[in-house]
């Protein structure tokens, strides 16, 4: 019997459940980012003697593998560890805006929300719509990470979905879809710094527009929401269905039965208070004088306070009409009731908290062997060194660039290693900076999901085993590649469309770039 229904399965779904099975006999991912850890101490080690030959862009040194087992290196590893635990970029943003989200959970506020939102959204569209949401998420930093793909989760299962499914959509909005964006984020600017300095090596006088592909990104949230849409509803959710049981007797998770008339008071009362909330927030944001501004004006920069605030406002938003529900709808009797769902909240961030550990110490470690700029630098030479037709090269700076995004996470730090290879190359074959940032940003999405390295990545297993306690990292990876392939075929091919038509990429952008004389 088994035999027929192996059969039966499509070359698809035989692949993704290798995938799910390999990874998922794989050590807990704790110890599975403890034993990779390790394993770059020893490659370190053994790669450090070689010369590669290779010099850094970014300062002119040569760039080498640094050995990690000296006793300097590892006494330096002691005394820093708390610091790299503690200032691991998602923990504070997870504990934190976790704290608020929770008094909304628990107090009641999200499940009347998610009751309305579910009333009033045909149920065809709720996937578009929560990608659509996890696309916009960007603007605010990382919001998306912690608050729309658990969210995901949470609407699917209230709509009678399967959780995993929802989960997998915003994932895939918010970080395979990190590059399609229709609204400007600091993202914009902080990587068109690093192209213009890349352009200038060739070109000293060359100046481009922060949002030089915003055209080029706002269209493409079209495409990541019509691939993740499909991919969803017609082979992720059925594949899920068939495959993965959802928990049974699972506490805290909305159900559709209808408000009674005091839940309904509370929550317009709640949701009242937060959109006076919004507006107190805007009222203060808008002069230009704002000391949510930066020192020039801007508000959306990566040093404008604002921005550096949107987690303690994500608590600060979700805490007060939460608050507000609780004692509304009679969840709340004192305040102790909003302590407990703090604490709560927190205990449900215990198994995230271990895994962030060693996750951490494995990223930093990593980053200080310089294994992964070697391996980009290394790439984008070769690349390089093949010298091939443009539109082929623009196909091999994404495919490049997806496969080193699985070794260096950080969109800033990769595009500054390797930008100063590819930016000046292009632009001697004609090819403008901003097409070539535009091929970066396609690359550097689309394998986010399935990529360990991510530092969230151990947050959305935590995230899925809220539902299915069996969850591992072959099940989330097994969940996500799909979407990864299908966004780097599908998503490559638009770019040289878009090329081919000639739609402008961004404000003051270009395709061509002709040479300066003498530059």
């Amino acid at each position: 019997m088994s035999n027929m229904q192996n059969k039966s399965k499509t070359f698809l779904d035989r692949f993704l459940d290798f995938i799910e099975k390999a990874g998922n006999k794989l050590p807990d991912p704790a110890i599975l980012f403890l034993m990779l850890m390790l394993i770059t101490w020893v490659l370190s080690a053994m790669l450090s003697p070689i010369d590669f030959g290779a010099v850094d862009p970014r300062t002119g040194g040569e760039l080498r593998v640094q050995n990690l087992l000296t006793g300097q290196q590892f006494a330096s590893f002691l005394a820093n560890m708390t610091g790299v635990f503690i200032n691991f970029p998602p923990l504070g943003v997870v504990l934190l805006a976790m704290l608020g989200v929770g008094v909304a959970e628990h107090s009641g506020f999200i499940n009347a929300g998610l009751k309305f939102l579910l009333g009033v959204t045909p149920k065809m569209l709720l996937t578009p719509i929560l990608v659509l949401v996890a696309i916009v998420s960007h603007t605010a930093a990382d919001a998306g990470y912690v608050l729309v793909i658990p969210l995901g989760g949470v609407i699917f299962y209230a709509a009678g979905r399967h959780p995993l499914a929802g989960i997998a959509a915003a994932f895939a909005g918010v970080s395979g879809g990190f590059s399609a964006n229709f609204i400007p984020s600091s993202i914009d600017p902080l990587i068109q710094s690093f192209t213009q300095s890349a352009a200038q090596i060739l070109d000293t006088d060359i100046s481009l527009n922060p949002l030089n592909n915003i055209y080029f990104t706002g269209l493409s949230s079209l495409v990541v929401i019509s691939v993740v849409w499909y991919l969803t509803d017609r082979v992720i959710e059925p594949r899920l269905n068939k495959n993965v049981a959802v928990d049974e007797n699972m506490d805290d998770i909305p159900k559709m039965e209808t408000l009674n008339s005091r839940e309904k008071k509370a929550f317009w009362i709640a949701f009242m208070t937060m959109m006076v909330s919004f507006i107190a927030l805007f009222v203060w944001a808008f002069p230009q004088d704002s000391a949510l501004r930066d020192s020039v004006g801007e508000i959306t920069s990566r040093d404008a306070p604002l921005m550096k605030s949107i987690v303690p406002l994500i608590f600060i938003l979700f805490w007060i009409p939460g608050l507000v529900y609780g004692f509304a709808s009679g969840t709340y009797k004192s305040m102790k009731d909003m302590i407990a769902s703090m604490s709560k909240a927190m205990g449900s961030m215990a198994y995230y908290i271990v895994m962030a550990f060693f996750c951490a110490l494995f990223i930093d470690a990593f980053a200080k062997s310089n294994i992964g700029a070697l391996t980009a630098l290394k790439g984008a030479n070769f690349l390089q060194a093949l010298d091939l037709p443009a539109q082929i090269t623009i196909i091999g700076i994404v495919l490049l660039t997806a496969f080193v995004n699985l070794l260096v996470g950080s969109a800033s730090a990769k595009w500054a290693l390797i930008s100063p290879i590819f930016v000046p190359m292009l632009m001697q074959l004609g090819i403008s900076p901003d097409l070539t940032q535009a091929a970066y940003r396609v690359g550097d999405s689309v394998s986010n999901i399935i990529t360990p390295l991510l530092p969230y990545f151990p947050l959305i297993v935590v995230f899925c085993q809220r539902y299915v306690k069996s969850t591992g990292i072959g099940t989330l990876v097994s969940m996500m590649i799909p979407y990864s392939i299908a966004l780097l075929v599908i998503w490559t091919s638009f770019l040289l469309l878009y090329w081919t038509l000639g739609i402008p990429l961004g404000l003051q952008s270009t395709y061509e770039y002709l040479m300066v004389k003498g530059s």
